[in-house]
C-alpha cells in the first residue's frame, strides 16, 4: 500500500543520505538499519510518547550504539575451556577502557554502558554554553578517571548538533594525555554538521551512531526528537 511504499523510499533515502557521509568519513560508522531500528527512532520521536515509553526505547537503542562501539576495542586471541571438556578459541577484549558522559543527556547513556561493561569506570564533563555564543564552550565541571590517559574512553552524547560541545570534550580528552585513536563518540543521532566538524578535526577518533538526520534549524538537529535530557529524564 502507499504507506508500505512512502516508509521504504525513506528508509531507502536516509540510507544513501548515510552512505554519502561514511564514504567523505572512513572513521564515522552508522549502526545497520532495519525496520525493528527504524520502529524504536519513530517511537522516540513522537512528540505524544510517554516519558516511560521514551526512556525505554531510548534505552533499548543506546545499548546497540554501545555495542556497537565496543566492537572497535582491540582483543587478543583467547582459549577457553567449554564445561563439554572441549577447547574453543575466542577473544578476549581490551580491559582498559572507560565512559565519559557529556552532562546532562549523556548521563542517558550510562545505563547502557553498565549494562554491556560490569564495573566500568565512568567520568563526566560539563560543558556550558558561553551565553549569545552558540559555538563557543566553557567546561564548568569534570571528573575523570586519574589514569584516562591509559585508556580507551567512549564518549557519550545522546545527539550531535553542532558539534561544539562534543569538540570542546574531545578537547579536555586529548589535553589529558588520551590518544585521539583511543577515543569513540557514541551518539544516538548525529546532524551532518556535527559530523563535519568532529571528522574534520579529529580524523582519527571513531564516531558511531544509529541514525544520520537532515540538519540543522536554529542550532537544533531537525527532524530531531526534541531535547533528550528533558525528555528523557521526564523534566
Amino acid at each position: 500500500n502507499a504507506v508500505a511504499i512512502d516508509l521504504i523510499a525513506e528508509h531507502i533515502r536516509l540510507k544513501l543520505q548515510q552512505h554519502d557521509l561514511r564514504r567523505i568519513y572512513s572513521n564515522l560508522e552508522v549502526v545497520p538499519s532495519n525496520f525493528q531500528i527504524r520502529g524504536m527512532h519513530t517511537i522516540i520521536r513522537d512528540a505524544d510518547t510517554s516519558t516511560a515509553d521514551f526512556a525505554f526505547y531510548a534505552d533499548r537503542l543506546l545499548r546497540l550504539v554501545v555495542e556497537a562501539g565496543l566492537g572497535h576495542l582491540p582483543f587478543a586471541e583467547k582459549t577457553v575451556l567449554t564445561p563439554t571438556g572441549h577447547p574453543y578459541v575466542g577473544v578476549e577484549f581490551a580491559k582498559r577502557l572507560c565512559g565519559v558522559s557529556i552532562i546532562r543527556s549523556g548521563e542517558a547513556m550510562e545505563n547502557a554502558l553498565r549494562a554491556c561493561c560490569k564495573g566500568i569506570k565512568i567520568g563526566k564533563i560539563l560543558v556550558h554554553r558561553i551565553e549569545d555564543r552558540v559555538m563557543d564552550q566553557e567546561i564548568v565541571y569534570e571528573k575523570l578517571p586519574s589514569d584516562i590517559a591509559q585508556r580507551f574512553v567512549l564518549l557519550m552524547d545522546p545527539m550531535l548538533g553542532t558539534g561544539a560541545s562534543a569538540q570542546r570534550a574531545i578537547r579536555v580528552l586529548l589535553d589529558k594525555g588520551v590518544e585521539a585513536r583511543r577515543v569513540l563518540f557514541l551518539t544516538l543521532i548525529a546532524a551532518p554538521e556535527g559530523i563535519h566538524r568532529l571528522c574534520k578535526e579529529f580524523p582519527e577518533i571513531k564516531i558511531i551512531t544509529t541514525e544520520i538526520d537532515e540538519g540543522l534549524d536554529r542550532f537544533r538537529v531537525v527532524p530531531g526528537l526534541g531535547n533528550f535530557g528533558d525528555r528523557y529524564f521526564g523534566e
